[in-house]
């Protein structure tokens, strides 16, 4: 065997190894080595009243640790049964996280379901619910086709870590904005306090802060595209 074939080989062997390899700053570790200290201190600024230092603490969170984190490939559970993982989605991803026992605004459903047929061919849209089989096909009725539904129930007591990754870290609804090599970009709370608001209100609230983040996976996917590119054809 030539040694150039040998090489190749290898390259090969090392590209495809490389690709199975988590990287070192997933979502899971670096929230679990900062989030004890977040909890503690935005407590206090609630009891406080302080909600601009609640909200510098939360933007100083996802701009300085979360961000440029990369999402754990949780496993969990899809209405059509048996499981599937967020490796499996191939697109960048709006992941939102939620649960059936929160009333979504009046304009909140259908604004995401209009960004979502606008652009699922680009993003893959998907909603993970912390609740049962029961509740979550019924609160799916309200979604596109275009919008994947998951979810976790904890009663099943197999999704522990993911429960305390996603759902006790940050709160739920949650939306991560995440590339297509699972790499978060930004990270969003829910549009507060439009749940009292009429329908176009909180429609149009909605719909321009989903908006905003669509525009963000759309524009970093475009520039990690040009990058490829120029690495092929320098």
């Amino acid at each position: 065997m030539s040694r150039k074939l040998l090489y190749i080989i290898l390259l090969i062997s090392f590209s495809a190894l490389s690709q199975n390899i988590e990287p070192r700053n997933l979502f899971s570790r670096v929230i679990g080595e900062n989030i004890k200290s977040y909890a503690t201190n935005s407590k206090q600024a609630y009891q406080n009243n302080n909600i601009e230092r609640a909200d510098f603490l939360f933007d100083s969170l996802i701009n300085n640790v979360v961000n440029g984190s990369y999402m754990d490939n949780f496993k969990v559970r899809k209405l059509s049964g048996g499981r599937t993982e967020l490796n499996d989605f191939k697109k960048p991803i709006f992941l939102m996280t939620y649960a059936t026992w929160c009333t979504p605004g009046a304009g909140e459903v259908p604004a995401l379901n209009d960004i979502a047929k606008k652009y699922h061919k680009e993003i893959d849209f998907v909603i993970l619910f912390w609740n049962s089989k029961d509740k979550v096909k019924k609160a799916s009725r309200e979604y596109s086709r275009y919008v994947s539904i998951i979810y976790v129930d904890e009663k099943e007591n197999n999704n522990n870590h993911l429960v305390q990754t996603l759902k006790h870290s940050l709160g739920f609804p949650t939306s991560f904005f995440i590339d297509k090599d699972k790499m978060i970009v930004d990270v969003r709370r829910g549009i507060l306090n439009h749940y009292n608001e009429d329908y176009n209100i909180s429609f149009k609230l909605n719909y321009n802060s989903f908006l905003n983040g669509v525009l963000l996976l759309k524009s970093i996917d475009y520039q990690n595209t040009q990058l490829m590119l120029s690495k092929v054809n320098p």
